[in-house]
Formats: structure tokens, C-alpha cells, sequence
């Protein structure tokens, strides 16, 4: 039985952490085969928006904790970590993650790398790296802060409380909370949308918001009119205006639509 399950259903691919034994830690394997399979995402044009779930009434209950201490360095150890958070960050499409049941360490942190956040009543959220005599990994230290503020930052990471969806929705580290009986058609529904936006566009969106949080406003400008100068190269502009126009929906494509270049522009 694979640990990590995907579909694919008209643009949206859905990766499933699917251990429901132990709630669906992340263990060696499955670091492994999320770190593929995010890699492959990354260069799929296919897909136009991503779902990170997990399988048994969890979503993640952290890193898997080896019963016997493991003889690898432990900056070995971290490394598929890293790797797996760095992809899931900067993956060109949208990501969604379906929080049902516990989202906890690097599980909660994994949720949090992904641009939105759905989650269930019943859901539970903690950065329990503390209560196993850990500091944050999987992005949390970058993350929480930028999030909730440094002090509820440090009330999380510290006091490594279980929180509430509502509490985590309040606190703006879940973007809905929705019933556990809708919560496949509310995700449904919302990648549908998203992956009709604009590829290109929505693409860069996505790198300049992250890349906003660390830059001057000067530095924000000149990126902008970099995306801008790419947009409006693309096929979607003109397809945007054309629909206006024309009082219907668009149909994004993402593709380049500048004329290449023919002999008679060398004359």
C-alpha cells in the first residue's frame, strides 16, 4: 500500500499522506515520496492547483518519532524536511490543505506552507516540537511569525498548547472552518475556481506576496512591473480583455503570445 495516494481530476491533483495508523506521520517513506511527488508538481503544466490531505480522519500528526535513535547525522535527518518545505513553498500553483483531525509539529507547519487552509470543527492544531524536547522545523519558525505576530509566535511554539479550528481560523492560521460533511465539496468548489485563474498570473502573485513580506516597497514596485511585463506577454491579458468585452467567462491558458520573429523583421 503506497504511503502517499494522488489523483488527478480536471487540473487539481490531491496528495493523500495515507498512514491512518499513526495518523498519518511522516516517516522516512513518505518524506521521500512527497519530495517526488512535489517535483513532479512543480513541472506538470497540468496541474493548476494542488491538495495536500490526509487519509483515516487525520491530516498529519507530525514527524514519525523512530523507536530507536537513528545513527544518521542529524542534519542528514532534516534534509528531506527541508527539501519537502522549500518545494511545497514555492510550487508555481495554488495549494490547499484539508485539515481534518490533528495537524500537529511539522504536520500543522506543512498545513501552514500552503497558500490556504481548510479545516473541520474537529480539527486540532499544536506545535508540539517542545513536549519532545524540540525547537520548530519545517518552516514554522518563518511562518508563525509572519502569520500571527511574534507574540502569539512564541505563545505557540513555547507553551506548545492544542488548539481549536475556530481559535486557529481567529488567529488566521486556517483560512475556513466548514463542516465535516462539506468539507470535500467546499475544496471541491474552491480549487474549481482557482484553477480557472490565470497560471502565469496567479504564479506570480504567489512569488511576489512571498516575496513581499522581505522586501522594500521600492524592490516591491520594480518586482510588480517585472510580473506585470510578463502578464501582459501572455495570451490571458488579451483573453481577460476579450471576455470583458464580450460578457462571458475567461478561459485561462497560460500561453506566451508574443509573435516570434520572421524574416520580414530584419528588413
Amino acid at each position: 500500500m503506497s504511503v502517499l495516494l494522488r489523483s488527478d481530476t480536471d487540473g487539481v491533483r490531491t496528495l493523500t499522506l495515507n498512514r491512518p495508523h499513526r495518523r498519518n506521520a511522516i516517516d522516512a517513506e513518505l518524506w521521500e515520496a512527497l519530495r517526488a511527488a512535489l517535483a513532479e508538481t512543480a513541472g506538470d503544466r497540468s496541474v493548476r492547483a494542488l491538495v495536500l490531505a490526509g487519509a483515516g480522519g487525520a491530516f498529519c500528526s507530525g514527524a514519525d518519532i523512530p523507536r530507536q535513535v537513528s545513527s544518521a547525522h542529524p542534519l542528514d535527518r532534516i534534509r528531506p524536511l527541508t527539501e519537502v518545505t522549500l518545494l511545497l513553498h514555492e510550487l508555481p500553483v495554488p495549494t490547499v490543505a484539508k485539515v481534518t483531525g490533528v495537524a500537529v509539529g511539522a504536520g500543522w507547519n506543512l498545513a501552514l506552507g500552503c497558500d490556504l487552509v481548510v479545516a473541520t470543527p474537529q480539527a486540532r492544531f499544536s506545535q508540539i516540537f517542545a513536549r519532545r524536547g524540540l525547537s520548530l522545523d519545517c518552516g514554522g519558525s518563518w511562518l508563525l511569525p509572519r502569520l500571527v505576530g511574534l507574540q502569539q509566535a512564541k505563545r505557540l511554539a513555547l507553551l506548545a498548547e492544542t488548539i481549536e479550528a475556530e481559535e486557529a481560523r481567529a488567529l488566521g492560521l486556517v483560512t475556513w472552518v466548514t463542516a465535516e460533511d462539506t468539507v470535500d465539496a467546499f475544496v471541491d468548489d474552491l480549487t474549481a475556481r482557482l484553477v480557472t485563474g490565470p497560471p502565469v498570473a496567479l504564479a506570480q502573485t504567489k512569488a511576489l506576496l512571498h516575496e513581499g513580506t522581505e522586501r522594500t516597497l521600492r524592490d516591491a514596485l520594480a518586482n510588480e512591473a517585472r510580473a506585470q511585463a510578463v502578464n501582459f506577454a501572455g495570451a490571458d491579458v488579451r483573453e481577460a480583455y476579450a471576455a470583458f468585452a464580450d460578457r462571458r467567462e475567461p478561459h485561462f491558458t497560460g500561453r506566451w503570445a508574443v509573435p516570434s520573429r520572421t524574416e520580414d523583421d530584419d528588413t
